[in-house]
């Protein structure tokens, strides 16, 4: 038996990166895990690695079909927003389009999923618990991160008011907020050491996260050792933003 035996999950944008290495780490903990990615070709590999794992292909930014994909597969008490996208440009060369993707997916999803996740569990008189992944832009400007900043501050602020509205009905509503983590994306992103090291100096602790950093951090605000911790941001940034 499993930490989360009898308990189902849901991780959205699970296909790889954080997101695979959470839905394999809840599976592995015992816990019936539903993986969400609009990449089927992802899902499948994570299907293959644990067969035990539910896969469901779905675009996040199409509201409709997300809520009734979501709605199938209820009850959910553990739910990992984990999809999200991030796009480079400086103020000046920001675009609607732009705008508008980053939002949609890295807030109004977050939104879309978690509405239909807690109804649920409150018409069945059930505790949840849901985390979000945010990031250190969330709390510190970054240059040539307007939209992206600006929407992981306001998935911060929704978690918030999430937590103060749901947290009377038994369902917890956290973030997690990391530094650079390294995924794949990751690694590429900062493989020029010129950029690597601006960030890494200021970093305290000199280091970016790994994934299973983000994941321990993820798993701890799910169980019932947190039970107290809600309407919180943690940071797993080695220290960024205490500098």
């Amino acid at each position: 038996m499993g930490k989360f035996s009898g308990r189902r999950a849901l991780v959205t944008g699970a296909g790889a990166g954080l997101g695979r290495g959470v839905a394999l780490k809840l599976a592995q903990m015992g816990a019936e895990v539903f993986a969400l990615s609009k990449t089927e070709a992802n899902l499948s590999s994570l299907k293959e690695e644990c067969p035990s794992i539910t896969t469901i292909t779905i675009d996040l930014t199409n509201w409709e079909a997300t809520r009734e994909a979501v709605k199938k597969i209820t009850p959910i008490h553990m739910l990992v927003n984990n999809a999200g996208i991030n796009i480079i440009l400086p103020f000046l060369d920001a675009t609607p389009e732009s705008f508008d993707l980053m939002f949609n997916l890295n807030v109004k999803a977050v939104m879309n999923v978690s509405q239909i996740v807690a109804s649920d569990l409150i018409t069945r008189q059930l505790k949840g618990s849901i985390v979000s992944i945010s990031s250190q832009s969330g709390q510190r400007a970054l240059k040539g991160r307007t939209v992206y900043c600006s929407t992981k501050g306001a998935l911060d602020m929704m978690t918030k008011v999430m937590a103060l509205e749901l947290g009377p009905k038994g369902i917890r509503v956290n973030n997690v907020s990391p530094t650079v983590v390294m995924t794949k994306m990751g690694r590429a992103g900062y493989s020029d050491p010129s950029r690597a090291n601006s960030m890494l100096a200021r970093i305290p602790q000199g280091k970016f996260a790994e994934v299973e950093d983000v994941v321990n951090a993820v798993v701890y605000l799910l169980s019932d050792e947190s039970d107290m911790v809600n309407g919180h941001m943690l940071p797993v940034d080695g220290g960024f933003l205490a500098a």
